[in-house]
């Protein structure tokens, strides 16, 4: 395996970055997750854009897209495989053991994984940790991941692949590492970005193609929705079939297939796509 580090290849046996690398002590540092298919990364360009966002918020140098695109592209090409995991990180680079940055270069990694097609379904728990919606990181994708770590594992443990998170408001946010969507009354919805959700490129690109509604959620509305489903880069749009063990209809849904099936046919058509 080779992965992309700081401007060239390297064998992952050999890979090495600082260990005052400001991403390893402070978790100072931003990242996408992309996913291939046959050798093409999916929507890199929103990609791009979303980690030059989550940068600029962190106070991070600007990202230089050449170089990105370059280095997906090497690493896609030294680790060929039928269906992948691409991720992209970016730190402050060698600092102090403290919070305080130095005047260095990031540091870039590009790494590729293999990665087999998540389930159509799967069932969530909730936990009883909540997102900070008037948080610093709201809304970023910082490598800060510990809190979903932990609610992660504790689905892991119920037999679930996925975790639900509240905000402070007690109104849903989103899972570890997906966004959220219900059915009510035959309309779909999604908790806005106000919410203290990651805008995730799926998401965003349902809610564009499918006419999904950005609505203000209580934590609630999972007792009543009338079908469940989350997205990701990783999951696309995968149906939800249990929360916290209880049966939500049938899995997927009208809506919830109808959607998969918007999703399937305007990714295969443009594998980089844009928003309106």
């Amino acid at each position: 395996m080779k992965l992309w580090i700081n401007g060239g290849l390297k064998d992952a046996a050999e890979a090495r970055v600082s260990a005052l690398d400001h991403g390893l002590t402070v978790g100072d540092g931003v990242f996408e997750t992309l996913k291939t298919v046959r050798g093409l990364p999916f929507a890199l360009t929103l990609h791009l854009e979303r980690l030059t966002r989550s940068a600029a918020a962190l106070g991070l140098p600007e990202p230089d897209h050449d170089e990105i695109r370059r280095a997906c592209a090497e690493v896609i090409d030294a680790n060929p495989m039928e269906r992948g995991r691409l991720r992209v990180t970016y730190t402050g680079g060698t600092a102090s053991l403290g919070s305080e940055r130095v005047d260095q270069e990031p540091t870039l990694v590009v790494a590729l994984g293999a990665m087999p097609a998540r389930p159509r379904v799967g069932s969530v728990i909730t936990v009883p940790w909540t997102r900070n919606e008037r948080g610093a990181l709201a809304g970023l994708k910082s490598t800060s991941y510990a809190e979903n770590v932990i609610a992660l594992a504790r689905a892991t443990e119920r037999g679930a692949s996925e975790a639900l998170f509240a905000n402070t408001a007690g109104q849903l946010c989103e899972g570890t590492a997906s966004n959220v969507f219900v059915v009510l009354d035959g309309e779909l919805h999604t908790p806005p970005v106000s919410s203290g959700c990651l805008p995730g490129i799926t998401r965003a690109l349902v809610v564009a193609w499918a006419g999904a509604l950005e609505t203000a959620l209580p934590h609630d509305v999972l007792d009543r929705a009338e079908e469940v489903f989350l997205t990701s880069s990783l999951r696309d749009v995968q149906a939800v079939d249990r929360i916290d063990g209880r049966p939500v209809g049938t899995a997927p849904g009208p809506v919830t297939a109808k959607t998969q099936r918007i999703f399937e046919e305007r990714a295969a058509a443009d594998p980089d796509p844009r928003l309106p």
